[in-house]
Parts: C-alpha cells; sequence; structure tokens
C-alpha cells in the first residue's frame, strides 16, 4: 500500500492513496497523479482539485471498489455525469450509462399532471421616438403559468432539455430552475407588440421557447401540444379517466399516464 494523500476537491478533504488515484492509467486523476499533468496545491500542501466534493465520494469509491453505489434517493444524477465525464474513467462512464438505463426501466410508469393558469395584465413601457423625445405607452400582455408535477423525476429533466426561457437577450433551460426532482413551476410572458426588448428585461419579463424547434410559445394552445408532443415521445398517453374532458379542452389540466 502507497503513502497516503490527502486531497482537497472543491474545499472537502479525501485521503485515499497513490495506487487508487492511479488505478486508470488513462484517466484524469491517471494523468495528474502519475505527473503527466501538473497538480495544484492549497494552502496546507494538499492536493487541489476545483471539481464538486460531494459528488467526488462516489467517484472515489469507484475506484477502491470498481462499483457505482449510489443511495437509493439519489437526485443529482446530471451532476454525477458532468463530473464523470470530466474525470473520464472509462469504467465509471460505462457504469454510470448502465445505471442511468436501470432508472429509466424502473420508471416506466409514471404519472404526469399540469395544471395551467392564465391572466391579463398591463404592462407600461416608454418609447423612444427621437433622441430627446419619449411617450410612455401600455399595452395588455398575456401571462402564462404551468405547475408540473411527475413522479418520473427523468422526464422533467427531458422537458428540461427541450424548453428554455428567453431572458435578458439569452436562453437559458428551465432545466437549471429545477429544485424539486418531482415539481416544476414555469412563468412566462407571451410577446407584445411593440415593446422594446430591453423592457423585457427591466421588468423582469420572461418568455417560453421550444429547442431545437426555437419556437417560442405565445399561447397555452402552443404550449400544451409542444409537452404531449415531447410527454408522447417518452411513452406517455392521455389518462381516459382524468381530467374532465371540458377541463382538458380548455387547456386548465393535462394528465397523462405510462405504464410499462
Amino acid at each position: 500500500m502507497s503513502e497516503p494523500i490527502t486531497l482537497n476537491v472543491g474545499g472537502k478533504l479525501y485521503t485515499t492513496s497513490l495506487s487508487t488515484l492511479t488505478s486508470f492509467p488513462d484517466s484524469m486523476l491517471g494523468a495528474m497523479f502519475s505527473g503527466k499533468i501538473p497538480t495544484k496545491k492549497d494552502r496546507q500542501g494538499n492536493c487541489f482539485i476545483d471539481r464538486d466534493g460531494k459528488i467526488f465520494r462516489y467517484i472515489l469509491n469507484f475506484l477502491r471498489t470498481s462499483h457505482l453505489d449510489l443511495p437509493e434517493d439519489f437526485q443529482e444524477m446530471g451532476l454525477l455525469r458532468r463530473e464523470v465525464d470530466f474525470y473520464q474513467i472509462q469504467p465509471l462512464i460505462e457504469a454510470l450509462q448502465e445505471k442511468e438505463v436501470e432508472l429509466s426501466k424502473a420508471e416506466k410508469n409514471a404519472m404526469l399532471n399540469i395544471t395551467l393558469d392564465q391572466k391579463t395584465q398591463t404592462v407600461h413601457f416608454t418609447v423612444r421616438e427621437a433622441p430627446q423625445i419619449y411617450s410612455l405607452s401600455s399595452s395588455n400582455m398575456e401571462v402564462f403559468s404551468a405547475h408540473i408535477f411527475s413522479t418520473s423525476c427523468l422526464f422533467l429533466k427531458l422537458l428540461g432539455s427541450k424548453l428554455y426561457y428567453c431572458f435578458n437577450g439569452n436562453l437559458s433551460s428551465i432545466s437549471s430552475y429545477l429544485q424539486d426532482p418531482n415539481h416544476l413551476t414555469l412563468d412566462w410572458v407571451a410577446s407584445v407588440e411593440g415593446l422594446p426588448e430591453e423592457e423585457y428585461t427591466r421588468q423582469n419579463l420572461k418568455r417560453l421557447w421550444v429547442v431545437p424547434d426555437n419556437k417560442q410559445i405565445n399561447s397555452f394552445q402552443v404550449f400544451v401540444e409542444e409537452v404531449l408532443k415531447i410527454a408522447m415521445s417518452d411513452g406517455f398517453c392521455i389518462d381516459s379517466a382524468h381530467p374532465h374532458t371540458s377541463d382538458f379542452m380548455n387547456n386548465k389540466i393535462i394528465r397523462l399516464i405510462r405504464y410499462k
């Protein structure tokens, strides 16, 4: 057994051996601790790696046992996937892919429920008509809200990869707003004719887009169509028992189910 080495990974300390760290020579860690890539030190002289310290626990345990062991309630697969990609341990990459397939099969039975709300709001803004001339204008704006619940965490992540907020001139995936693995709330507005682009940012107004179609969602009808398209491609179908047909046609409630 080689001498112990203490690592500082994102502020979290781990102690292991050189033989463990170099057990996969072609990996990032193998290159770092065989001298192919220089390592950084913290103030205490520990080897420093600027990555997620909490997730490194699973990386290190794999180096020790060649098994990917995750708790049953593990909710950070996306973060783990990024860390695994950084360390480039090929057997771990394969083990993670197998784990994701296993979790996907376990989630085949699932329910998706979406409650929709819409209101009209008056927005006031200034319009620059000339270098020194401004006028005050107002317009009605459609404001949308969708409360989404699914027993399938993987489906919400899939949805997050398709829907994007447009804000401050940039598109950002709604997956970054997924605080609860089973719940997601979306709030957005339709485009308003004549509203200057900078006013959306100033008034904190987000618009919603579907990618890669690069399609803006300006109505609930379009939103429902796009969500149904994504859900049905993932094996969901409309629940014939609930909700009531009138609610579904009025875009108040969407309930979908998926069976094995």
